[in-house]
């Protein structure tokens, strides 16, 4: 499989957001030796040339120093939706790949196959068992138009974006996901403290359950 830095795509890292239902900052908290921001930094840098983290306009600075570019939401308050437009507006290429940072085992496998079916397509995005993943996905700059048309709307289900007619949407399914993440671990994200030790526990290998599609 190609290794080599990904050019035309840049990696987006959404690192701003409240984190109401842990309680505290979960890019500080640890899975293994790293933290989650450090993790989900790691795994984009393993693919692409290019990443940047956005992050929201009162949000502290990240974690840790790297030479990613750091950039604060160009609109406030609008969610994944404002950190997605801001990304796509800052981004030197004309596609974004958007992670969360609450996304401990990001499999640049996975990220690469997103990659490798963008041919033709505006938005590239799993479509799993439990439904949509929209914060693991791939998004072109024909997509800026819908959602400043969204934002102005104070609509900020992503999700939307799926299902707009302007706009060729390419869905992953389980089937090929399975064949490079087949315990689809790229999708595990960490909302609350049970979420966290779960991720621990499958982190150090106490969990051999299959996550959930």
């Amino acid at each position: 499989m190609n290794s080599s830095p990904t050019t035309d795509v840049s990696g987006v890292l959404l690192a701003g957001g409240k984190s109401r239902r842990m309680g505290q900052d979960k890019r500080f908290l640890a899975i293994g030796q790293e933290t989650l921001y450090a993790r989900s930094l790691a795994a984009l840098r393993s693919v692409f040339e290019r990443v940047m983290v956005v992050i929201a306009q009162d949000s502290p600075p990240p974690p840790i120093e790297s030479d990613a570019l750091v950039v604060r939401d160009l609109i406030p308050n609008c969610g994944s939706l404002g950190g997605l437009y801001t990304g796509l507006q800052r981004a030197e290429t004309e596609w974004v790949f958007v992670v969360a940072c609450d996304m401990p085992f990001l499999d640049p496998a996975a990220i690469r196959h997103f990659i490798g079916v963008k041919a033709e397509a505006d938005v590239v995005m799993a479509k799993l068992q439990h439904g949509l993943q929209p914060m693991h996905a791939l998004y072109h700059r024909n997509c800026l138009p819908i959602m400043e048309h969204l934002i102005q709307a104070r609509d900020f289900k992503i999700h939307q974006l799926a299902a707009h007619p302007a706009l060729h949407v390419r869905l992953v399914t389980p089937e090929e996901l399975s064949r490079v993440d087949p315990e689809m671990r790229s999708f595990c994200n960490v909302n609350t403290p049970a979420d966290l030790e779960a991720a621990r526990s499958l982190h150090g290998g106490a969990s051999s359950r299959r996550l959930p599609e």
